[in-house]
């Protein structure tokens, strides 16, 4: 008795497993493949007798194009904003280690090291002094500058206190007064902070700077970096 072989027909005979077609991702966005189909849609059901004006055409045409030109310069823009982001971080990031100027006369010393600070005066000032103050108000040291010119004018403490020992580690801060047009005045002085880390705020927000001393500040607001 003869075998049956087996056939392409018993393949089809047997139960054929169920596919589940992959739906295409939605895309509500009109594409200018898309426009153009309308187009034509819209062409071939007008009236022969009372076709489409030319203008009205091009003006369609012309309204699409400028709108598909915004949508891609909108992605460009996030482009060019996610860039100047990560030039901001790299910036930022090489400051750390650094000194910048703060507009704040409060400041840490730590292990003795020399503290600068800065004034900025609109007038000339004579009889300048900076009184180093502690934590607790107290005065503990003098710094005397004498006369001082209009603009820019810096300044430092070695550390040392009135006594001439080592001033212990700790918050300080500057006071500075004056004769400003004859008149005792008290100036503001700004000193320089060491940056300890940075903070990325992710894509659109400001980059910080994390000070010395725990206070932090925007990159955007750094108006002089030192090198310590």
């Amino acid at each position: 008795m003869e075998s049956v072989k087996n056939s392409g027909v018993l393949d089809g005979l047997r139960w054929q497993k169920e596919t589940t077609p992959v739906a295409k991702e939605r895309n509500d966005m009109l594409t200018q493949a898309d426009f153009f189909a309308l187009l034509t849609q819209e062409l071939s059901y007008q009236d022969p007798t009372k076709p489409v004006d030319n203008n009205q055409m091009i003006s369609q045409m012309t309204g699409f194009s400028t709108t598909d030109g915004i949508s891609k310069l909108n992605d460009r823009f996030e482009n060019f904003s996610s860039m100047m982001g990560s030039s901001q971080a790299l910036q930022a990031s090489s400051l750390v280690g650094r000194s910048v100027l703060v507009d704040d006369n409060r400041f840490e010393m730590v292990d003795g090291d020399t503290t600068k600070g800065k004034l900025k005066l609109d007038k000339p000032a004579s009889n300048v002094m900076v009184f180093v103050e502690n934590s607790s108000g107290a005065v503990v040291q003098q710094v005397p500058l004498g006369d001082v010119s209009r603009g820019e004018f810096g300044f430092e403490w070695d550390g040392k206190l009135a006594n001439g020992q080592q001033a212990s580690s700790g918050f300080y801060r500057f006071r500075v007064a004056g004769l400003v047009d004859g008149q005792a005045s008290e100036l503001q002085a700004l000193t320089y902070r060491n940056v300890d880390s940075v903070t990325l705020s992710g894509a659109g927000g400001q980059v910080q700077l994390n000070l010395q001393g725990g206070n932090s500040m925007s990159l955007s607001d750094v108006a002089e970096i030192s090198q310590g």
